[in-house]
């Protein structure tokens, strides 16, 4: 194995910190006004080295959010909330108050991982029969589906943001949004990624007022380098900062979010369809936010934790871990260890389909999916000359294992669509953050609550809308006050109880994929933490063919999975991964993608400009 850590987090991370402090006055002093004046447009750097804290987006607004946080004495918790604010201005096709998550918190001074479940919930009026046409017997198509209201969740995101901040913050809420305020007021700078992303919903956007008077300025995508404002997103956080979650979930902000998904305000000129949903006021006063179990497998001598169900992160990317500790992985061979990459995700994806549901609706054997003994028996499944034939049948994770098992009968594909936002925090305590959190597609529903300034989720299209597994009983059906299967998957890794490495990314059912290749590379292929994020990827859902972004289409890597049996299928970016690795003697290393999504934002409270590129 060639990853390696110098030492423990230690007390310089401390004695930075409290320097910090120092420097920067009380640690609960005058936070950014809201008064729309600020610092000019911050730079966006995706690599950053030193101490005392750090943070990782996809976006450079977001992470100077949450370092204003860590300035000001905050934790990791409180700079990640700011961060998802901001995020929710400047990225709201990826994710905001309208959607959901996963929040994964490592507390340095307990040892302890804990994990909060913000999924959406079905409506309580949702059966199985959700998503079919009652006119035909058949599935909607799934565009008809997401640009609905029948496809909206109960939001879970803010709740989430105030869990978080009880359990670990320093700040109420009403600090941590005055950064997002701020920028909501003042504006934010277009990028080529925010506009392409309008581009691509400018069709279902115009259909919907509040959509296009939100993202189509005089009617069209804006330019890049113009300056963006949503003053209707200022005012909705500006009452919650007042008024708290309740105005969103039992108040007029709730009321609101009702009114949109039962009578989605299309304009009178639209040619679409759109169903009502039955999303009510009592579904958005019911919701929780629920603590889970984190996962947890030893991955040679490491610990990973991750994420449990309703998400298949953690399971799914848990149990490709285990499945590869049975190979020798070597940097020197890089085709094999991709080869057995991609066929333990094909293995691991097929138990996904087959057990991981929402816990509390269905028995998922989580415990046996991330048994060594169960990932040893799958195992056997791999062929080191020849890549098997997709999609592959589930195992029986029955806590009967031979050296080697017979699988079932029946592998379903899996879709890689969805669109999503990763953030990565660290504080000077040594506390930590990996947080994912959605709205689904890109765009979400498409639907904007009026005056509200944001949008909706399609969260439940992530059910199956049919039973997919045969004569299997399918986990994942829509039913009243369900959570939908996710593939978020948060990611912390520590070494002998202490943080190591935090990681994670959006990118639909290709989250899985891109944390585990992502692990693989820094782990097992001689990558440090920038060049495994920068890094080529590749996806294996269970599917026929392997989704691979063009830098792999061509190359002799890929003739060489070629002729192991790979079968591969150019894509465009997958995913747009952030993390945090502790180098040791305090130091941290925040990492975002170089150039995916238009490059990502990493910063540290204290940096550091090491030599030679080198940490």
């Amino acid at each position: 194995m060639t990853w390696k850590r110098t030492s423990r987090v230690g007390a310089v991370l401390v004695a930075a910190g409290a320097l910090g402090a120092s420097l920067l006055g009380p640690a609960h002093g005058n936070i950014d006004d809201a008064s729309g004046r600020g610092p000019k447009e911050p730079a966006k750097e995706p690599v950053a080295v030193g101490y005392g804290g750090a943070v990782s987006t996809v976006d450079a607004e977001a992470t100077a959010a949450g370092m204003r946080m860590l300035r000001r004495g905050g934790t990791a918790a409180d700079a990640a909330i700011a961060a998802a604010a901001a995020l929710g201005v400047t990225e709201p096709f990826s994710a905001g108050i309208g959607g959901g998550g996963f929040f994964v918190h490592y507390d340095a001074a307990t040892g302890e991982v804990s994990t909060l479940d913000g999924r959406e919930t079905a409506p309580a009026a949702a059966t199985d029969q959700l998503f079919i046409d009652q006119a035909t017997g058949e599935p909607l198509p799934f565009q008809e589906a997401r640009v609905s209201g029948l496809s909206v969740g109960t939001p879970g995101t803010l709740q989430t943001w105030q869990e978080a901040l009880d359990r670990w913050g320093r700040y109420p809420l009403r600090f941590a949004l005055r950064p997002a305020i701020r920028l909501a007021r003042g504006g934010f700078v277009v990028d080529e990624t925010f506009r392409a992303q309008v581009e691509g919903n400018a069709d279902i956007f115009a259909d919907f007022p509040a959509s296009a008077e939100l993202f189509l300025p005089d009617g069209a995508p804006p330019e890049v380098g113009t300056k963006l404002k949503n003053p209707a997103l200022a005012e909705t956080y500006g009452l919650i900062a007042k008024h708290g979650t309740e105005v969103f979930y039992s108040g007029e902000i709730a009321a609101d979010i009702a009114a949109t998904v039962q009578s989605p305000p299309v304009d009178d000129d639209a040619d679409r369809t759109v169903r009502p949903g039955a999303l009510s006021v009592d579904d958005l006063a019911g919701y929780r936010v629920i603590e889970r179990e984190p996962t947890l497998v030893d991955y040679r001598g490491l610990q990973v934790f991750g994420m449990g169900p309703p998400s298949s992160g953690g399971s799914t990317v848990g149990e490709a871990l285990n499945i590869l500790e049975n190979v020798d992985l070597s940097a020197d061979d890089e085709a094999s260890a991709l080869h057995h990459y991609l066929e333990a995700s094909a293995l691991a994806f097929a138990d996904r389909n087959r057990y991981v549901g929402d816990p509390d609706v269905v028995d998922v054997p989580l415990a046996e999916l991330l048994s060594q003994g169960f990932a040893d028996e799958r195992a056997c499944e791999l062929d080191p000359e020849r890549a098997a034939a997709k999609p592959v049948a589930p195992g029986s994770p029955d806590g009967d294992y031979a050296a080697c098992g017979e699988a079932g009968t029946a592998g379903t594909a899996t879709s890689p669509d969805g669109s999503t936002t990763h953030l990565t925090t660290a504080d000077r305590w040594g506390n930590v953050v990996s947080y994912t959190l959605t709205i689904e597609q890109t765009g979400g529903s498409g639907i904007a609550v009026p005056d509200r300034g944001f949008l909706l989720n399609n969260e439940l299209t992530d059910f199956n809308f049919a039973p997919t597994q045969g004569d299997a009983p399918d986990p994942n059906l829509p039913g009243p006050g369900k959570r939908p299967r996710s593939s978020m998957s948060p990611t912390v890794v520590l070494d002998d109880g202490e943080p190591f490495l935090a990681l994670g990314t959006p990118g639909g059912a290709t989250i899985i994929t891109t944390v585990l290749q992502t692990l693989l590379n820094r782990l097992e292929l001689g990558m440090d933490l920038p060049e495994a994020v920068a890094a080529p990827r590749m996806s294996q859902l269970n599917n026929p063919a392997t989704f691979a972004e063009p830098a792999v289409i061509g190359s002799p890597l890929a003739a060489e999975l070629e002729a192991l049996g790979h079968v591969l299928s150019e894509t465009g970016e997958i995913g747009a991964a952030t993390g945090i690795e502790f180098l040791g003697d305090g130091r941290l290393q925040a990492v975002a993608e170089p150039e995916r999504r238009g490059g990502g934002s990493a910063d540290v409270l204290f940096p550091l400009n090491p030599p030679s590129g080198e940490p």
